[in-house]
Parts: C-alpha cells; structure tokens; sequence
C-alpha cells in the first residue's frame, strides 16, 4: 500500500521553472516505478514522465524531453519533477503515480495516484 501527495505546484511565467515533489507512505514505496502525468481541461491525460524504483531508468514524454527531469530518493519517500523553460502548453493538473511491474508510461496499468496538482504558466 502507497498513499502520494503531491506538492510544489503554482503560477509561474513562461520560461520559469518549478520543481514538483511527491511523497509517498507505506512499506513498498522503494520497490514502486514512480510517475508524473498530466491533464488539462478537454484533453487526455499525458504521460510526462517515469523513474524505476533503483532510479537507474528514467522515461520522458516526448513534449517535455530536455526540459524536465525526474528522481527519487527512496530514503526520503519522495520523488521530484523539476521542470525548465516552462511554455503555457505545461498548465494542466499534474499527478503523481505509482505501480509494481508496470510499462512505465501506461497510465491504466498504475496503481496508486495522488490527488494532483495545478501547474499554471502565464503567457
């Protein structure tokens, strides 16, 4: 069992930066691929990215690729997305997931979800 909350999001101005923080509870945390997705009004929900429980093999969206980074550190329960050069195509709701043996940009094969939260970018 992995209970995710996320934190960190807000307004920002185009060509800004965030850094997004998601913190997870439970026993298993360590052995869980962790992943960001977003969804904005009247679209489909967008992997962003994804991060193997050893940290060793990170996914990007191809829209966020040399922009965004994520990582882990499984001694703090907590994964971070930090986004760069951020455009006005980034405001969407942003979730934080998490799954065992899992395709890691498959939002449907994921089994744990945080709440989400609002990332804006102003143009």
């Amino acid at each position: 069992q992995v209970q995710l909350v996320e934190s960190g999001g807000g307004l920002v101005q185009t060509g800004g930066s965030l850094r997004l923080s998601c913190t997870g509870s439970g026993r298993t945390f360590s052995s869980v691929t962790m992943g960001w997705f977003r969804q904005a009004p009247g679209k489909e929900r967008e992997f962003v990215a994804a991060i193997r429980w050893s940290g060793g093999m990170s996914y990007y969206g191809d829209s966020v690729k040399g922009r965004f980074w994520i990582s882990r550190d499984n001694a703090k329960n907590t994964v971070w997305l930090q986004m760069n050069s951020l455009k006005p195509e980034d405001t969407a709701i942003y979730y934080c997931a998490g799954g065992l043996r899992i395709r890691a940009n498959v939002d449907n094969e994921y089994e744990y979800w945080g709440q989400g939260i609002q990332v804006t970018v102003s143009s």
